[in-house]
């Protein structure tokens, strides 16, 4: 069984049962994520707006406990302020036939977002000021904003520029900016424990696969995932959010009960191609988020891309900004600003795949299993402790075998109570999975314990 061509409706329902026991082996999450990113991508996203609200019931209806919130335009967060809501009806360019040139309507990227509405006859030199193309890219549109600047825009291909000519053209942006609200929403998923691993992701992208849909889709199946659990050691917080002010504003409400409780996090983005796997610091650059993101990556790609702190351009700006400080790095595919379809309408459905999600998915999934699993062993008796006895020494010895003990010994040898499974697996340069079977057996025979 697939998820191929399910309605929205089919598709809530799958999202129901697609972690159950019965179904979970039969259904690919990657499947899934890539249909609801088929849902989504045709809706004009922004900071604010009816696309924005739309989203958001989108996943509401995936994710039933998804608190949505509003904050109106002109409230202050920080140093920021929530600027007006803007909506879009319609906007194209015609020339003086009644010939439309440029349609919103065919593609939401036509129409710089934030623009202000306008309704005039320009000739060519005119118009050509509010134009935005990419001679390096002639067949794709550009992805502009004017967010906090009164301002209006058009993109289209160079292709299309290059043929315009001279004479009157009507540009009309049938649009509304005016005062109202900004959306986001979030979701507290509980554990045993208050202390909570966040997971942020952002909202206010139009039509763009893997720098915007990828993000939302991955973590509405990690969320359905964690609910699927009969135990979870922490909780967790999925915060849907537009991006850079969402986060001011999140913070601006919440940043001190996260300061208190938040022991990781990520930021998830551009999780959608099947290029590369990429990882992006915290500032600290030092966190357990750090630590678990590295030992995933080098044990799912070796040859994955590591960047630096500086070479950051997403939310964990804000959450690792001095002051918050929060333990907030990137797993990602693909990042932003380093794939030549970024920012264009050359970053849609065909870019990702539902084998690229699964991978996004999995790689993240790993960081939150090594995040709960983790934990500090001590072995229980003073000296070597003998295996034999214990019935964890095998029978015959073989060059296998020979293995087998030599990675028990070392294991035991560093669980002193004061390295974790994490620190243990690194230094012994094993997959944290392994490490963590080789302590299950030993837990189970009382030698070591936590």
């Amino acid at each position: 069984m697939t998820t191929t061509n399910l309605d929205l409706q089919s598709l809530t329902q799958v999202a129901g049962k697609l972690f159950s026991e019965v179904e979970q082996n039969d259904l690919l999450i990657g499947d899934f994520c890539y249909q609801l990113a088929e849902h989504l991508f045709p809706i004009c996203r922004s900071l604010t707006g009816k696309g924005t609200r739309h989203t958001l019931s989108i996943l509401k209806s995936l994710l039933p406990d998804l608190q949505t919130h509003s904050v109106p335009s002109g409230t202050a967060a920080f140093d920021w302020t929530i600027p007006e809501e803007w909506n879009i009806r319609e906007a194209y360019i015609e020339d003086e036939n009644g010939s439309r040139l440029i349609d919103f309507a065919e593609n939401n990227l036509h129409i710089m977002g934030y623009s202000e509405p306008v309704d005039v006859w320009l000739d060519l030199p005119e118009l050509q000021n509010h134009l935005h193309s990419l001679p390096d890219m002639p067949d794709a549109i550009p992805y502009i904003t004017s967010y906090y600047a009164r301002n209006w825009g058009v993109c289209l291909t160079d292709n299309q520029r290059t043929k315009l000519k001279e004479g009157k053209y009507h540009a009309v942006i049938d649009s509304t900016l005016e005062p109202g609200v900004l959306n986001y929403g979030d979701i507290l998923i509980a554990g045993d424990s208050d202390e909570e691993v966040l997971l942020s992701t952002y909202i206010c992208h139009p039509s763009m696969a893997n720098n915007e849909l990828s993000g939302p889709v991955v973590a509405t199946a990690l969320a359905l995932w964690l609910q699927s659990l009969n135990k979870r050691r922490f909780t967790y917080r999925f915060v849907f959010i537009p991006e850079t002010i969402g986060s001011i504003v999140y913070l601006s409400k919440n940043y001190q009960h996260m300061k208190e409780r938040t022991i990781a996090g990520y930021n998830l983005t551009c999780l959608g191609d099947n290029r590369a796997y990429s990882f992006l610091p915290s500032r600290a650059g030092n966190t357990i988020s750090d630590k678990v993101a590295k030992h995933v990556l080098k044990h799912v790609d070796q040859d994955y891309l590591e960047y630096s702190w500086f070479d950051r351009g997403s939310d964990e700006r804000q959450y690792c900004a001095p002051g918050i400080d929060l333990p907030v790095a990137s797993i990602m595919r693909s990042k932003y600003g380093e794939y030549p379809e970024y920012h264009t309408s050359m970053d849609d459905l065909s870019l990702i795949s539902p084998a690229g999600l699964q991978g996004g998915f999995c790689a993240l999934q790993k960081a939150i299993q090594i995040i709960e699993l983790d934990d500090y062993p001590k072995v229980t008796v003073l000296g070597e402790p003998q295996l034999g006895k214990r019935g964890l020494y095998p029978s015959t010895s073989t060059r296998d075998t020979r293995k087998t003990v030599a990675d028990m010994m070392n294991t035991i040898s560093l669980c002193d109570g004061e390295h974790s499974i994490l620190d243990i697996a690194e230094r012994l340069q094993k997959p944290f999975d392994d490490i963590n079977e080789i302590l299950t057996m030993m837990k189970e025979a009382e030698l070591i314990q936590y």
